[in-house]
């Protein structure tokens, strides 16, 4: 390779003469004889090594003991390790091999081309390891190695299956017990279907993954992990998902189901805050009240947030920082000239009584969630309970029938803090995942690279974190 120095710049390039690039010593058997450049099909530059391949005397014997014959040359090219922004690529003959005793045929063996791929070794162990630091989605490295996106995937879900299953089919079970699990249902393939997942609460690794929110997802994981591993199980954080309830208390009677602060929130805000914003509005209207019908306009977002976030989103605002939310109420400019969000809040709850009932099972709620005790947060329930069913709104009604049809399991939270955090970061991650790969057809795969996501760690800043060590 001959290198020349820019006057302009003084940097280093490589010059079109390739007279004298020779390859690695790495691929055993190979001798490079001449190189040349070549365009790709995806228009990269791309060197090409000529040569031979050397033959040793046992390939050339028979397994009936005699000596075969060469009968032909076929040529072969492999893709090799790229050099920067140019791609490289090994191209030699080969001998075929037939035995004049026993008629049988046999190619000559290469011992640097990777198994199931026209590439080398080395290219195969650079592109996982391009794979397993996770930060490169398969396009960039696609682009980076020069292989196809095909490619690329063959080699990660390989790759994948040789970590996390037995024989590329089943699913090693879990070697440390785990003491609280978490289960929840995502989205596939734009909601027309769905696939659970089961998570160790503790160290937030996904245990089992599979299609379907039935109760034969929880049947397949007690069946996976065996009754004696599920013995250490003392609680699962889960949703409202009756199915799921019921599968782990039929299988696993010791287990207590805990339905922590977050689904009961969203359940309240989605079900009955939303909904009772809207039918007052309604009503307002049918009485001929305008003005009033008009402020409970845009307050959903106010009236299903917490007061310390209302508070902060004030402070924020009064900071000059970015309101993402609840600043459209007025606008940017008047945001602060009219009170701010929870001035707005208050007004209200004064001007509504059934929006002040919201208010107050907010706060009971909040309160209930911070016991450690089961007897006072049984009591907390209860209250809501009672105050739901004082209203006579029929959406309350409903959220009193919910906290009565789920009462063991939201008071256990007081004995098992545990809360679905890990579980709705799982989520997020699918959902970027699935963003980042442009969709996954491949529900195996998928599930595999979910598998592989929960197991990595993130460190926000790798160097510093290093020099701290």
């Amino acid at each position: 390779m001959d290198y020349i120095r820019k006057e302009a710049d003084g940097q280093l390039v490589i010059t079109q003469s390739t007279d004298f690039l020779k390859i690695p010593s790495c691929l055993y058997g190979f001798m490079n004889h001449s190189t040349t450049t070549e365009i790709t099909k995806s228009g990269r530059t791309a060197f090409c090594f000529h040569g031979v391949l050397d033959a040793s005397e046992e390939a050339i014997i028979c397994h009936c003991g005699c000596k075969m014959h060469v009968n032909n040359h076929p040529g072969i090219l492999l893709r090799h390790l790229p050099f920067g922004s140019y791609l490289s690529q090994v191209k030699f003959n080969r001998n075929q091999y037939v035995c004049p005793s026993c008629g049988k045929s046999k190619m000559q063996f290469i011992s640097f081309k990777a198994s199931g791929h026209r590439i080398t070794e080395e290219l195969y162990q650079y592109t996982r390891d391009l794979l397993a630091i996770g930060t490169y989605t398969n396009k960039e490295v696609a682009e980076i190695t020069g292989l196809g996106k095909n490619t690329v995937k063959d080699i990660d879900k390989q790759r994948l299956q040789e970590l996390y299953t037995i024989d590329g089919s089943k699913l090693i079970r879990p070697e440390k017990t785990a003491k609280f699990l978490g289960i929840d249902e995502f989205k596939l393939h734009n909601g027309y279907k769905y696939a659970t997942h089961i998570i160790d609460m503790e160290t937030g690794h996904i245990l089992w993954i599979a299609n379907g929110k039935k109760k034969q997802v929880v049947y397949d994981f007690i069946e996976h992990v065996g009754l004696k591993w599920m013995d250490n199980v003392e609680a699962i954080a889960c949703d409202m998902n009756s199915d799921f309830q019921e599968a782990f208390e039929e299988k696993c009677p010791h287990i207590q189901p805990v339905f922590d602060y977050f689904h009961i929130v969203k359940n309240f805000n989605d079900k009955v805050v939303s909904e009772v914003r809207k039918d007052e509005q309604r009503r307002l209207i049918m009485e001929g009240d305008m003005e009033s019908a008009r402020s409970l306009k845009k307050t959903r977002y106010i009236l299903m947030s917490s007061r310390k976030t209302l508070q902060r989103k004030d402070k924020d605002a009064t900071e000059q920082k970015i309101v993402s939310k609840g600043s459209s109420l007025f606008g940017t400019e008047n945001y602060i000239r009219k009170g701010g969000l929870e001035e707005r809040y208050d007004d209200l709850l004064n001007q509504n009584k059934l929006l002040f009932t919201l208010d107050l099972i907010k706060e009971k709620l909040t309160l209930a969630y911070s016991r450690k005790d089961e007897a006072k947060m049984s009591e907390d329930i209860i209250d809501i309970m009672d105050t739901c069913r004082a209203s006579g709104n029929a959406h309350l009604l409903w959220f009193e029938r919910l906290i009565d049809t789920h009462f063991e399991g939201i008071i256990a939270h007081a004995t098992y803090d545990i809360s679905a955090g890990k579980i709705e970061g799982i989520n997020n991650k699918i959902k970027t995942l699935r963003r980042q790969g442009y969709g996954y057809p491949d529900d195996e795969y998928f599930f595999l690279k979910l598998f592989d996501i929960s197991r990595k760690t993130y460190i926000r800043n790798p160097l510093s974190h290093n020099i701290c060590d």
